[in-house]
């Protein structure tokens, strides 16, 4: 772009610079671009849209310029002639916009010059040479903490620690800058060649302001899709551990331009033990920090670890209070059964939960310990070979949150419990001590009663919402008609807690009956039994035990949590479903969607028409060509041609697509929750920063360099003052051996 400008303006001065030197160095006037071609969306600065080429020029003037006729026969010119020739254009441009500055005051706002004439700077009043050599020093930081943080590459590089006494090294950053030095960064080389050799070339404060700007940069460029789109939905993952401190992972939900749903990364929120506290922190980061519009909040949902729950749930309360239409949902990327099992608040769950997890990442570190578990699955089942090769295969995939989970430990406890003494007993010292010791440890956790008790009665207990919480995850038209049965799944949940004693008296049976197998003595907890010591008269048989610490609070908390988390608000919106030609086609084209649609009647273009739009809705694809297949996904139906003469349509399906219980349709567009998961996994937690870990998951957005100095300068103007004051003048006596 920049050098079709330099051709066709005939710029001898600039002939023999580079199209990266010239874009990173001067500015486009915007009289040379089609209106078309500029994009005034950004509330910070006006941009050229990423196709935008120059292509009206004056080919005319040059003809009375002797010197343009011939251009590569000009002499170049000398630094103090390019100079001069430079702050004649300023001088000219300045007093036309003196000139034109009453005419064009309703315009102040826009950063590209509209007027005529020569090429000028964006800036009405011309930045100085120490001004423009500075702003191009911060560009050359920023541009070093952005390729760290889309690398993940950690800010600190070796530790004090790890080097012996009297040796120095350089953190990463410095590193990296000491490297662009060398390859030949004249800025940051004049900025530094004069500086003590022990100096910080960026102080760690500095780093941190930096970051904290380049994060809200990026950021921004999401957020502002986000309100583009109006409607949005929040969605929290799993506490995580940022630096030795816990943070809680938000993502957020929108239908893009492309009328594609997407999830991305926005941030990490501190976490606060004070439900009431987070409660307050998460809104205040969401609207003030974020610039939110949370009247536009269609949804929420939270992950969380077993433990977790209850203070999220203050949350997601505190929330409907102020917006009752941010709808509390479960989150399509986690199943219900396993949701559903780290929200009940029992000691006795959360312990079990801990342990399974243990276990499947034991297995999982080792392709070795597969193998050893393969054998021992192939021995157990080598009558049902079926079977055997069904636990093999759900070994090597991430069966812990699975809606069968339970079932699946059940049918593989015996073979764990084996395969971890075969591990423990083995002579030929195959494993380390560190694996035998972690073997030891899990086999004794996995052999104890209580842990035999937890996972047969969540297994019985979960049973029942097992079908219906994988229809949540199924396509369009499972979810439209899950909704219509949990009203038998309550209802079956009921009769169990009416007859607790029979159901329990089964359950009870099942886990000693396992528990024999594996040679595990029935018996109560030690921690029980020690407190029935200090009183003598307390006497309770195991049964009654675990059906009143564990079988009663289970059954009464999940039909509570079920009903919390499908609330009226939330069965209408999924009623509306129907909505979707497909679940249409299979209600014969009989639906009533308008009396669903009520929730969302403000959110509507044309609410007084929607009857008969819908009407007309029906009718399209009533009355459809043999061959046409009926859309199947809300995806689908938001993409179809004609999808815009029906608003209200539109705009219904739009704010259902981005309800947390709908899964994302297109794969591509769920990388935000695949990079965090990816960033986790491969960061050492010591390592691990809020700032760093955004760009790294977000590296493919887009990011405005101009924009992060103007905002450092703006947000720290005595830092850049310190560093102007620290450059070294002609009276600064150097000695020889400085």
């Amino acid at each position: 772009r920049c050098q079709r400008w330099v051709e066709n303006c005939r710029r001898a001065d600039l002939e023999d610079k580079t199209p990266d030197q010239l874009n990173k160095h001067y500015r486009l006037c915007a009289k040379h671009f089609e209106t078309s071609m500029i994009c005034r969306s950004s509330p910070y600065r006006t941009v050229l849209r990423d196709n935008a080429v120059p292509t009206i020029f004056d080919l005319t003037s040059h003809l009375n310029n002797p010197h343009s006729r011939h251009r590569k026969r000009i002499k170049e010119l000398s630094e103090e002639e390019i100079r001069t020739l430079k702050q004649q254009k300023i001088d000219e441009a300045f007093e036309r916009e003196q000139a034109t500055q009453e005419l064009n005051e309703s315009n102040a706002q826009n950063t590209v010059s509209e007027e005529g004439g020569e090429e000028q700077e964006e800036e009405v009043v011309p930045l100085t040479l120490e001004e423009r050599e500075n702003k191009d020093y911060l560009k050359s930081l920023f541009e070093i903490l952005i390729l760290m943080g889309k690398q993940n590459i950690p800010l600190d590089g070796h530790n004090v620690d790890e080097l012996p006494e009297g040796i120095f090294a350089s953190d990463n950053f410095q590193a990296l800058l000491e490297y662009r030095i060398n390859a030949g960064d004249e800025v940051l080389r004049k900025r530094f060649e004069m500086t003590a050799v022990n100096l910080e070339y960026c102080s760690k404060v500095q780093q941190k302001q930096m970051l904290e700007i380049c994060e809200s940069c990026i950021r921004e460029e999401t957020l502002r899709e986000v309100r583009d789109s109006h409607f949005f939905s929040l969605v929290t993952d799993e506490v995580v551990d940022i630096a030795g401190e816990e943070h809680l992972p938000v993502l957020v939900r929108f239908v893009d331009d492309s009328h594609n749903l997407r999830e991305e990364f926005i941030g990490f929120l501190p976490y606060e033990a004070d439900p009431e506290i987070l409660a307050v922190k998460f809104h205040t980061t969401v609207t003030e920090k974020w610039g939110l519009n949370m009247e536009y909040c269609r949804g929420q949902a939270y992950i969380v670890s077993s433990g977790f729950a209850s203070k999220m749930k203050v949350v997601a309360t505190r929330l409907l209070e102020k917006y009752p239409q941010a709808v509390y949902t479960l989150c399509s990327s986690c199943a219900l059964n396993s949701w559903l099992a780290k929200s009940v608040p029992v000691v006795n769950v959360s312990i079990a939960l801990g342990t399974i997890e243990e276990v499947c990442c034991f297995f999982n570190q080792s392709p070795q310990l597969l193998v050893e578990l393969d054998n021992t699955i192939s021995v157990l089942f080598q009558n049902n070979e079926e079977k055997g090769n069904q636990l093999k295969q759900i070994c090597r995939s991430q069966w812990t949150g699975r809606h069968d989970a339970f079932e699946v430990l059940v049918d593989m406890i015996q073979a764990l419990v084996l395969c971890l003494d075969s591990v423990i007993s083995d002579s030929s010292v195959r494993w380390s001590n560190f694996i035998a010791g972690r073997a030891f440890v899990l086999s004794s956790a996995l052999t104890d009663f209580d842990f035999i008790v937890t996972i047969v009665i969540l297994k019985n207990v979960l049973s029942f919402t097992r079908a219906f919480g994988k229809n949540l995850q199924g396509q369009t038209s499972d979810v439209f008609f899950a909704a219509s049965s949990l009203t038998a799944v309550l209802h079956s949940l009921n009769e169990v807690m009416e007859n607790i004693e029979v159901y329990h008296e089964f359950w009870f049976e099942e886990a000693t009956n396992l528990a024999t197998k594996l040679d595990v003595q029935i018996k109560l907890p030690g921690k029980f039994r020690r407190a029935q010591h200090v009183h003598l008269d307390s006497e309770i048989t195991s049964e009654n035990y675990y059906k009143e610490i564990l079988s009663v609070p289970a059954v009464e908390h999940i039909i509570q949590e079920l009903k919390d988390i499908f609330s009226e608000q939330h069965l209408k919106a999924l009623k509306c479903l129907s909505l979707v030609p497909s679940v249409m086609g299979q209600l014969k084209f009989n639906t009533c969607e308008e009396h669903h649609a009520d929730m969302f009647k403000n959110d509507l273009p044309n609410p007084d028409t929607l009857s008969a739009e819908l009407h007309c809705w029906r009718i399209k694809w009533k009355h459809r060509g043999k061959d046409i297949e009926l859309p199947a996904t809300i995806y689908e139906a938001l993409h179809l041609p004609d999808i815009k003469f029906f608003p209200n349509v539109y705009a219904l399906l739009k704010v259902l697509c981005i309800l947390p219980v709908m899964k994302v349709e297109n794969e591509k567009y769920e990388v935000g929750r695949k990079r965090l998961k990816a960033y986790l996994k491969n960061t050492l937690t010591e390592q691990r920063s809020s700032n760093l870990a955004l760009l790294n998951i977000n590296f493919d957005i887009k990011h405005d360099l101009d924009l992060m100095v103007d905002t450092y300068i703006k947000l720290y103007p005595e830092k850049v003052e310190f560093q102007e004051d620290f450059l070294p003048t002609n009276n600064t006596e150097v000695t020889e051996d400085a």
